[in-house]
């Protein structure tokens, strides 16, 4: 059976068991933090989370673990199988991570955590998640989905970074970076009926505590 490494605080150990449960495939969680100790480097190689147990051994990297489970195993299709239309889902992936996603994590300690963060890097971070925003208006069909009619990882990766980002723009920018994208809103609701992402965000809400107590205790 695969077993899924990490801890459900994670939004990237939430793309990878969103996908799992939307396949239909049986899957174990084991709770790993990361670290850089010699054990839990030997089971990722950066210490970070996510990772997948297969059976022939480890796998690190969301966006390689996702195409993985799509490439070897059975269930709902979340790739297009047409060349093209794959490469469109894979670029708005990555488009998602390092024009939203990564922006918007350098105020993640004064959106989530009562830090001060710097202003010249708010000041950064802000006009790179408007260019990031502003490119996925462009290349974002939400159709309903973010790359079409069906969803896709594209969507893991639009609920899972956005959702983040979004905090950041209220509680950091006092903005709603959605406001002149109803049909991106309209899919973020959307996904958040979905039943499989009620009981990852039930999960996430009851690990918080200890997420938050692990986080004072470093301080």
């Amino acid at each position: 059976m695969l077993k899924l490494y990490g801890f459900s605080v994670s939004n990237y150990y939430n793309m990878v068991k969103l996908a799992l449960l939307e396949k239909g495939l049986p899957f174990e969680e084991v709770q790993f933090f990361g670290a850089q100790t010699p054990e839990a480097l030997a089971i990722s190689p950066r210490g970070k989370v996510p990772v997948l147990k297969t059976e022939q051994g480890f796998i690190n990297e969301t966006s390689v673990i996702l195409e993985y489970l799509e490439q070897t195993q059975p269930g709902k299709p979340l790739l297009p199988a047409d060349p093209f239309e794959r490469a469109q889902v894979l670029a708005l992936c990555r488009e998602i991570e390092l024009y939203i996603e990564l922006p918007g994590r350098a105020c993640y300690g004064e959106a989530f955590f009562g830090m001060q963060v710097a202003e010249a890097i708010k000041e950064k971070s802000k006009a790179e998640l408007l260019l990031g925003f502003a490119s996925l208006g462009r290349h974002g069909k939400f159709s309903p989905y973010v790359a079409g009619d069906s969803l896709s990882i594209a969507d893991l990766y639009f609920y899972y970074s956005l959702s983040l980002a979004l905090q950041v723009g209220k509680k950091v920018f006092d903005m709603d970076l959605l406001a002149d994208m109803p049909a991106a809103k309209a899919l973020m609701e959307r996904l958040g009926e979905n039943p499989n992402v009620q009981r990852i965000a039930a999960d996430r809400e009851a690990e918080m505590p200890a997420f938050l107590a692990r986080i004072a205790a470093k301080k």
